[in-house]
Order: structure tokens, then C-alpha cells, then sequence
């Protein structure tokens, strides 16, 4: 916890709940947080109502301000208001929001920014979802200093965290908050007492993460073995899944598993998206000889089922192709 030493006066910048925990870690931490900067409130929810976004709420919650604006790169009045503020560093979780240079520039110890990921591996805008999609078995949290380009800037701390073989990205996002906070906090101290020295990025090494298209979620059977699609699967939770078609209408799978982790059998060659079906289990051939099993799925216009009920509704489905 930081001390009388080493408290800082702060602007922190986020707009969902990954980003909470660190606020509250930096307000229990005792650190000036002069101002709480967040994306404008926004409809949510089949009801559009409009909601505040989870870190405006957690500022409101302890008498913080918070600033809420639509543009900020030439927003002289927030520039202003950021100047009077005159912060020792800026921190930034998921604001959503490029930072202008002219904000870069402006706290004495830099802007912080928490990225969860191991850069230079996954830069973007979602490290997380790509991390699993790829099947990496460990993941973790990178503080650095802003610069103009995209998550380029130099590495201040590292913490790994493992990735469950079964784990999906929305059961990894939480732990990665939680980790990321008293990463963030210790950063700010070792910034504070000057014993931190950032390290610049092996551009070499780079990877990408870019923001998901629902096209991401699409299931390439001929192209993708049964473990790749089962890793974009748990990557891409909780959007845009995983789909695919059957008889020209839209067929989500909301669960699947790998045939050979399963007990399936037939290991017999197949054109990729072939289904079989064997002891009310529904199987599909995919690429590199691999098959899928599709646990629970749900027909354009139907409600989720599992595979046996499924099955039951549309029989004659063996042989038939997905896609």
C-alpha cells in the first residue's frame, strides 16, 4: 500500500469492469484521485435504457469526479480541465480512447497504461480473446508508458498468468483485472521512487489482437482443426461465439469439445463439416482428420438444445454437411 512517500496525484482513465479494480486498488492505496475520466453513458441491454459505465459508477460510489467526454484529442475544455488538474501520472485501464500527445505529455511520471497482455505478444484492442482463441497456455498483465503508437511503448512490469485448457476468455477477463491492479500499484511506486526503469519493446516480436468482427466467430471446417476451432470457440466467449449453417439458416454452438478428449471413436476420413452421429452425440469432421463434438446448439429461430434433443428434432442428419 502506498504511503505519505509515495501518494501521487492521479487522473485515472477506464470505462468497463476490467478496469475497476485498479481504481479501487489506487483509491485504498490512498492515492489523490483528482479526476475519474470515462466513455459517455450509453444504452445497454435489449431495453436500450441508458446505463453508466462500470467505472463512472464505482467513482460516483466514493465521491470521486468524473468527466465523461465524447472527443478528447481537440476538446480544448477538458484539455484545460486536465491541465488545472496538473496530475503526477495518468493512469489507463480499457478507456477505449486514443491518448492525444498533447495528453501524453502532460503528467510528470507519464501515462500508465495496464495491457493484458504479454507484449510485445497481442497488442490491440483484444489480447485477451486472441490469447485463448490461439490456444497460448499462459497469458499476463504489461504495465508501460503510453506513446503514440499502438501499445509500442516501453514495459515498466510483467506478471504471467496461466491459461485452463478449458478456460474461456470471459472466465480469464476477471482474473486478469484482479491481477492487473496491484501490478499498476506497484508501478506507480517504483515510478515514484525512481527505481523503475521502462524497457523498450522488441518491435520484432510483435503480435496483433485486433478488435473481433462477428465474422471472427464463423467456423472454417475445411481450414481449421477440431482443436483450433475449439480454441477460437473459448476465445470468442462471450462474443461472436461460434457458428456455422445448416440447410441455409444460422446453427450456434454454444458448447463443443474435441472428439478425441470425448470418447469418440470414428476416426475415419470425411469431407470437412460432414456430421455423424453416434449414440445421440453429434460429430463433425473437420480439418487435419479431426472431429468436433457439438454439445449444445441452437438452430436459427429455435430455442438451445442439447445435441441428443437436437438430434431427435431433425433426424437424417448423418452425413449431411455444416457450412
Amino acid at each position: 500500500m502506498a504511503g505519505a512517500a509515495t501518494r501521487l496525484r492521479l487522473v485515472f482513465c477506464g470505462t468497463p469492469e476490467f478496469a475497476v479494480p485498479t481504481l479501487q486498488t489506487l483509491i485504498v492505496a490512498r492515492h489523490d484521485v483528482r479526476l475519474v475520466v470515462s466513455q459517455p453513458d450509453r444504452p445497454v441491454g435489449r431495453e436500450h435504457q441508458i446505463a453508466a459505465t462500470p467505472v463512472k459508477r464505482t467513482a460516483l460510489e466514493v465521491g470521486l469526479p468524473v468527466a465523461q467526454p465524447d472527443k478528447i484529442r481537440n476538446n480544448l475544455e477538458f484539455r484545460a480541465q486536465l491541465e488545472a488538474t496538473a496530475p503526477d501520472a495518468i493512469v489507463v485501464v480499457a478507456y477505449g480512447r486514443i491518448i492525444p500527445p498533447w495528453m501524453l505529455k502532460l503528467p510528470r511520471l507519464g501515462c500508465v497504461n495496464l495491457h493484458a497482455s504479454l507484449l510485445p505478444k497481442y497488442r490491440g484492442a483484444a489480447p485477451i480473446q486472441w490469447a485463448v482463441a490461439m490456444g497460448d497456455a499462459y497469458t499476463g498483465n504489461t504495465t508501460m508508458l503510453l506513446e503514440e503508437g499502438l501499445d509500442t511503448g516501453p514495459i515498466l512490469l510483467q506478471k504471467t498468468v496461466e491459461i485452463g485448457p478449458k478456460q474461456t476468455a470471459a472466465e480469464l477477463f476477471p482474473i486478469l483485472a484482479e491481477a492487473g491492479a496491484p501490478l499498476v500499484r506497484e508501478t506507480l511506486a517504483g515510478l515514484a521512487a525512481g527505481t523503475l526503469k521502462p524497457q523498450p519493446q522488441n518491435h520484432e516480436f510483435a503480435t496483433f489482437a485486433p478488435l473481433l468482427d462477428r465474422e471472427d466467430g464463423r467456423m472454417d471446417f475445411a481450414a481449421r482443426s477440431a482443436t483450433e476451432l475449439y480454441n477460437r470457440w473459448r476465445g470468442f466467449q462471450p462474443w461472436p461465439g461460434a457458428f456455422t449453417t445448416l440447410n441455409s439458416k444460422k446453427l450456434i454452438v454454444h458448447r463443443m469439445a474435441v472428439a478425441g478428449e470425448s470418447g469418440f471413436g470414428l476416426l475415419r476420413r470425411a469431407q470437412a463439416g460432414e456430421m455423424q452421429v453416434e449414440n445421440e452425440r453429434l460429430f463433425i469432421a473437420c480439418a487435419e482428420d479431426t472431429w468436433l463434438e457439438l454439445v449444445e446448439v441452437q438452430l436459427e429461430g429455435k430455442r438451445r438444445l442439447r445435441a441428443a434433443e437436437f438430434l431427435r428434432g431433425m433426424p437424417g442428419l448423418a452425413g449431411a454437411r455444416l457450412g
